[in-house]
C-alpha cells in the first residue's frame, strides 16, 4: 500500500465518492488531505486495476451510464474529471459530441447523493466550446440543484507540480458560501526536481513509436531548470527528456531534433510529473500506462484543492 502523506486531524472519515475516477489521481490527492475514498467508477479496467493497488475503496469496472445511481454509497464529497475528449483543445471541439454530455451523469450522480461538495475537473478548452455556452450550461445545472458553484481556471504548475498543465477546476457547495481556491505556491517544483531520484529507464518503459508530423509541429523539450509541457494521454505525443539535445525551429510549424540522444518520457517520468508516488506500478501495457497517467488529474493539484475544502467545510 502506497504510503500518504498524514492527513488533516478530524473526528471521524469525510467520505468521498469518486466519478470517471481513472487510476485516482485526484482521489489520491483528496485522501492526502484527510478524506476517505469508499467507491470510485471508471470504464477502463487497467485504470481500475491501478485505482485498486493504491486504494481500500469499492471500484466497480463499468459503463457509468449503467449505473443505477441509487447503488452509489452517499458520501459527503462527490469528485471526478468527467471525460473531455470533445473539449479539448488538442482535439476536435464539438458541441454534440456524445462524450460531451457524460457531465450529465455526475449531475445526476450530485442531485441523488446531495453530497456538501463537489468537485469537477476539466479542460482549459471547456470554457470557450460553443461560445462558452457549454460551461454557463453545466454551471447552470449545478445551481438548479441548490449548488453555489464556483470555476477557475488553474496551472498545475503552480501548486506544486513540475508541469504546465491548464485545467478548469468546478466547485460546488450546498452550504451557499462560495469556494475560495487556493493562492499558488510561492515557488514551483522543477523538471530536475522531480526526475534527479530516478534510474535510467528500461527500454520497454519509454515509447520508442515514430514522430509524426504533429509531433515535429513544435518544441517538445523543456531545460531541466524548467517545468514540463503538458503529459498527454497519447504515448507518442509524450515530451521529451531534458537530457534531449534541444529542438531546433526550421519555420512555421516545423522543428528537428538536434544532434544527440533523444526519447521521450518514460511512463514512469511522466507518473512522478503527475505528482503519482514513485512505486505506483501501473496496469495495462506501455500504452495504457501512458494513457491513465495522460488522463490524471495531478496528484499535488488534487491535494491542493482538496486541503482548501477540508478547511473550509469540514475542519473541526
Amino acid at each position: 500500500m502506497i504510503k500518504h502523506n498524514a492527513p488533516i486531524t478530524q473526528d471521524e472519515d469525510i467520505e468521498l465518492v469518486s466519478l470517471f475516477c481513472g487510476a485516482g489521481g485526484l482521489d489520491l490527492g483528496f485522501e492526502r488531505a484527510g478524506f476517505k475514498t469508499v467507491w470510485a467508477n471508471d470504464i477502463l479496467p487497467e485504470a481500475c486495476e491501478t485505482h485498486s493497488r493504491w486504494s481500500d475503496a469499492e471500484v466497480v469496472c463499468a459503463d457509468i451510464k449503467k449505473i443505477d445511481v441509487v447503488d452509489i454509497p452517499r458520501a459527503k464529497v462527490v469528485v471526478g474529471g468527467f471525460p473531455c475528449q470533445g473539449f479539448s483543445l488538442a482535439g476536435p471541439r464539438k458541441v454534440d459530441d456524445s462524450r460531451n454530455i457524460l457531465y450529465k451523469f455526475f449531475v445526476n450522480v450530485v442531485d441523488e447523493l446531495q453530497p456538501d461538495v463537489f468537485v469537477a475537473e476539466n479542460v482549459k478548452g471547456i470554457l470557450t466550446l460553443g461560445n462558452g455556452e457549454i460551461i454557463k450550461a453545466i454551471i447552470a445545472e449545478f445551481a438548479d440543484k441548490g449548488y453555489t458553484v464556483t470555476a477557475k481556471l488553474v496551472n498545475a504548475a503552480d501548486y506544486g507540480v513540475p508541469q504546465d498543465r491548464m485545467r478548469v477546476i468546478i466547485v460546488g457547495t450546498r452550504n451557499g458560501r462560495k469556494f475560495v481556491f487556493p493562492e499558488p505556491y510561492e515557488s514551483r517544483v522543477t523538471l530536475a526536481d522531480a526526475l534527479r531520484d530516478l534510474r535510467d529507464p528500461e527500454p520497454d518503459e519509454v515509447c520508442d513509436a515514430p514522430y509524426s508530423s504533429r509531433y515535429m509541429s513544435r518544441n517538445r523539450k523543456r531545460q531541466w531548470s524548467d517545468v514540463s509541457y503538458t503529459i498527454p494521454a497519447m504515448a507518442k505525443q509524450c515530451p521529451l527528456h531534458p537530457s534531449s539535445p534541444d529542438m531546433v525551429k526550421l519555420g512555421p510549424d516545423i522543428w528537428k531534433f538536434g544532434k544527440g540522444k533523444t526519447r521521450r518520457l518514460s511512463w514512469r517520468e511522466a507518473a512522478v510529473i503527475q505528482t503519482f508516488p514513485a512505486d505506483l506500478e501501473f496496469a495495462g501495457d506501455l500504452t495504457k500506462k501512458y494513457l491513465q497517467i495522460g488522463n490524471a488529474v495531478p496528484v499535488n493539484l488534487a491535494y491542493a484543492i482538496g486541503s482548501s475544502v477540508m478547511n473550509q467545510y469540514f475542519k473541526r
